[in-house]
């Protein structure tokens, strides 16, 4: 493969890695009017039965109702997931890095690695302490291994390009 071919594969996995990080960033700040719109759609489908059957329905109603709560009585703690958010959007830019000079900054897909490889222990250890059901601490840790995927392949095309 040539390496304006690797040049494009990299763009391509990255610019849907960034989209991902760009697209939890920005649904990360409106939790609450999210979740009573996804609770709405969901008993107003025909997915009800299933949500319901799985526990997803009442998980996501008791989550809906401790943000409310929350939100009315300490709205200030809303400001630890506006940071989460941004954080997202801030690392969404640090791949810019690898987009534009993917050799040279190597590093970053490295560091990217690193950090879905530690969402598995995160919300394996961390969600059972908060309370948060298997089934969800699964599709957390879906996150960081759905992520590595096009993070490897980068990596792969970067290494093609560094022995030609």
């Amino acid at each position: 493969m040539s390496g304006d071919k690797h040049i494009s594969r990299i763009r391509f996995w990255l610019a849907i890695f960034i989209g991902g990080l760009l697209l939890s960033g920005i649904t990360a700040f409106p939790l609450q009017s999210e979740l009573s719109w996804l609770i709405g759609a969901l008993r107003a489908s025909p997915l009800q039965n299933p949500a319901q059957t799985l526990h997803l329905l009442p998980w996501l109603e008791r989550v809906g109702a401790a943000l409310a709560d929350t939100n009315a009585r300490y709205p200030f703690l809303a400001y630890g997931t506006d940071w989460l958010a941004f954080a997202h959007l801030v690392i969404a830019v640090a791949f810019l890095g690898p987009f534009l000079e993917p050799v040279r900054n190597k590093w970053v897909i490295q560091f990217g690695l690193i950090a879905c490889a530690s969402v598995l222990p995160l919300a394996l250890i961390a969600g059972p302490i908060r309370g948060i059901p298997l089934p969800w601490r699964l599709i957390d840790c879906s996150f960081g291994v759905f992520g590595s995927i096009p993070l490897c392949l980068c990596l792969r095309s970067i290494h093609a390009l560094e022995r030609s």
